[in-house]
């Protein structure tokens, strides 16, 4: 790999193992002096604010050089994330919290679509592949070790110390943004809405993207009750936090699993072999039903979570080698708007809909929503056909 992904997957692994202390001290620090009601807020907020900013970041990430927009990204959430290590440090102030996380959503809101639009620039064509891989096991170890790094340092040096932590990996991550060396050659800008309205035609004019968004929408709010559900099952009959953990680690390693094999594994039909691995996904939730016992919900989480991270890859590589790099972000932006609007949809129904039809007959229902809106793509001649070989090459990367 080169210098400059280099630096990418080291300020990016440093960012996403701070974040896992973050999301302990949150909990904690919210949860002990505000209750759970401020902690719903605080999230609703975080939520809403990646929804009205993230198309805009998108727009953005295709005017600007993408490290510029990633640095000031990662500048603005350490004053934001060190601002509330600070408050927590005195007194607590519901406002303020909500306040300085409005402000790191909205920045992080713009680093994901311009670290979307930078990583094609890194490595060559034929190596993106790896590189999506490489960064998915590196996410998906972050993701383990963060929040069990930080229960240990919040444990013993309270809440604010995780927040510290977080603020440090941003600046760290900012470090490493800074000294890539890659340049993004821009056209000129046009209005918003024009932008804003260009990224959509480029999804409109390929069946595999446009139907790989909405059956991506109806995934996650299947995956949103899903998530919810999984855990009171978890609680209540598989052993509580005990299970809990076991679970969560048994997710982390299937993910890890998954991203290796993206990285070994290169099939000529990228795309359709992600969608094949996405079916995997539902044996994880109906374990949860049958036959309902832990051994076999590990199982799944093992089997259903490589699936997921095989198709992530492909997924995003697809996007990298088809779509024209001067539209990467805004695409990167719809991608992303189209998750966050489904999930909270289907965390929202996972509470009724349970009450009214229970448990396990909504996880059913769940599972097979998850089937149907992956074998569904596969009806798309886009995404049963695209092939790796017969990609458009994007612009090449303008040397400092």
């Amino acid at each position: 790999m080169t210098r400059d992904f280099r630096l990418l997957a080291t300020g990016q692994a440093l960012s996403w193992l701070g974040n896992g202390f973050q999301t302990v001290a949150l909990v904690v620090a919210v949860v002990t002096t505000g209750g759970a009601r401020d902690l719903g807020l605080v999230m609703a907020c975080s939520v809403t604010t990646l929804l009205i900013c993230t198309l805009f970041g998108g727009v953005w990430a295709d005017r600007l050089q993408p490290q510029r927009v990633m640095v000031w990204s990662d500048l603005i959430r350490f004053a934001a994330t060190a601002g509330i290590a600070l408050m927590f440090t005195g007194s607590y102030h519901l406002g303020l919290l909500c306040a300085l996380t409005v402000v790191s959503a909205a920045a992080g809101s713009f680093f994901s679509p311009a670290m979307t639009a930078l990583k094609p620039l890194l490595v060559p064509a034929g190596r993106r592949q790896s590189a999506n891989a490489t960064l998915s096991m590196l996410q998906t170890g972050c993701g383990i070790a963060g929040p069990t790094l930080g229960g240990i340092t919040v444990a013993a040096f309270g809440a604010p110390a995780g927040f510290a932590v977080n603020a440090v990996s941003f600046l760290l991550s900012l470090v490493a943004a800074t000294m890539i060396s890659v340049r993004a050659s821009r056209g000129p800008r046009r209005s918003m809405l024009s932008d804003l309205s260009a990224g959509w035609r480029e999804i409109r004019s390929r069946d595999w993207l446009i139907g790989g968004l909405l059956g991506a929408t109806v995934y996650h709010i299947a995956n949103g009750m899903i998530l919810v559900l999984v855990q009171v099952v978890a609680f209540e009959r598989l052993g509580g936090a005990h299970a809990i953990g076991l679970i969560a680690a048994a997710e982390g390693l299937g993910g890890f699993l998954g991203a290796a094999l993206a990285m070994r594994l290169r099939p000529h039909r990228l795309l359709r072999a992600g969608w094949l691995a996405l079916l995997l996904m539902p044996v994880w939730a109906f374990a949860y039903v049958w036959p309902g016992v832990l051994w076999a919900v590990l199982a799944g989480a093992v089997i259903g979570y490589a699936g997921l991270l095989f198709y992530d890859v492909a997924w995003e590589t697809a996007i990298q080698d088809n779509v024209p790099h001067q539209m990467l972000g805004r695409v990167a932006s719809w991608d992303y708007v189209a998750s966050f609007m489904a999930m909270p949809i289907g965390n929202a129904l996972a509470g009724p809909l349970s009450e009214r039809f229970g448990i396990d007959q909504v996880l059913t229902w769940c599972a097979a929503v998850l089937f149907v809106a992956g074998a569904s793509q596969l009806l798309i001649p886009g995404a049963r056909n695209l092939t790796r070989a017969g990609h458009t090459p994007t612009p090449e990367p303008v040397p400092a």
